[in-house]
């Protein structure tokens, strides 16, 4: 196919021209080998496509029929090859990425701002989920990436770490002097927990953990909103689980107060997850290098 597209080339400029001589310096090549070329798509299509005539050649009726379809797809062609460097220059395209609320608001916002200043003609997509609802995007094609809660195991999915987080409980100032020392996890959830919903990989990472060390972690508060946990805690309804850095400043500004424990939580990360073996777009690329380097641009 590729050798009769250049034939289908030669033949559309030589139509437009309707000399020989006058197509060469456009083509770059000798009269006589676009000649050639003629004869070859002649010969191929079985039909007479110019009539040769001593001041040029015009097109034969079959001719004319050929070049209105040839020159219509040689546009497309070009207009589409014009469209794919664009995307790879950044100046069009979609970036589609599947993020939650939370990491969405206290992590991803800063990048994705960054990004859009950087390439405004790239639209954006983002689609909202738990870490289980994002993996099946990832999966089918229907996200280019997903900013997860990690750990993330599927033999499917690739990780990239990007930001260490850590899981810690804080209360509000009626629990605040119970917890002027360091205290035992057994002590802790002795109090009314305030956690997130089971579907979340945060929960999930809390209680995993806690169940290894032999604590059966079971929340009086389940909430579907990240940013309630900190409200429940201030009204201290109970200790509530939260991640450093995304409470740090409700943590600062003294609204609430870290609970210290004898033995603290691991650290974890959040990063991002992409389908193994599957080549990502410029766009992606380009932002999933931004958060790799903690760098918005």
């Amino acid at each position: 196919m590729k050798a009769k597209l250049d034939l289908y080339r030669i033949f559309v400029e030589v139509a437009e021209k309707k000399s020989l001589s006058k197509a060469k310096d456009r083509l770059f090549m000798s009269q006589p080998a676009i000649s050639q070329a003629l004869k070859q798509l002649e010969e191929s299509l079985n039909q007479r496509l110019f009539h040769r005539e001593s001041r040029g050649v015009e097109l034969t009726t079959e001719g004319k029929v050929l070049y209105q379809y040839v020159r219509d797809a040689l546009h497309l062609i070009d207009q589409g090859e014009k469209q794919l460097d664009a995307y790879q220059q950044l100046e069009a395209g979609e970036l589609s990425i599947g993020v939650g609320d939370t990491v969405s608001k206290y992590y991803l916002l800063p990048y994705l701002k960054a990004f859009h200043e950087r390439y405004p003609n790239v639209h954006f997509k983002i689609v909202n989920g738990t870490t289980l609802e994002l993996l099946p995007l990832v999966k089918s094609g229907e996200v280019d990436f997903a900013v997860c809660n990690l750990p993330v195991t599927d033999p499917v999915i690739e990780t990239k770490p990007c930001l260490e987080v850590r899981d810690v409980f804080v209360c509000g100032k009626k629990y605040q002097a119970d917890f002027n020392t360091p205290v035992s996890i057994e002590t802790l959830l002795s109090y009314p927990i305030i956690s997130l919903e089971k579907k979340s990989n945060s929960r999930r990472f809390v209680e995993n953990d806690l169940a290894q060390k032999g604590f059966d972690y079971k929340p009086t508060f389940e909430i579907g909103s990240y940013d309630l946990l900190v409200e429940f805690a201030k009204i201290n309804v109970g200790v509530a689980a939260v991640v450093r850095p995304f409470s740090d400043k409700a943590i600062t500004e003294g609204e609430v107060y870290e609970v210290p424990l004898e033995e603290p939580l691991p650290s974890r990360h959040i990063g991002l997850c992409l389908k193994k073996g599957v080549p990502s777009s410029q766009a992606a690329n380009v932002f999933m290098k931004m958060m790799e380097k903690d760098q918005p641009l």
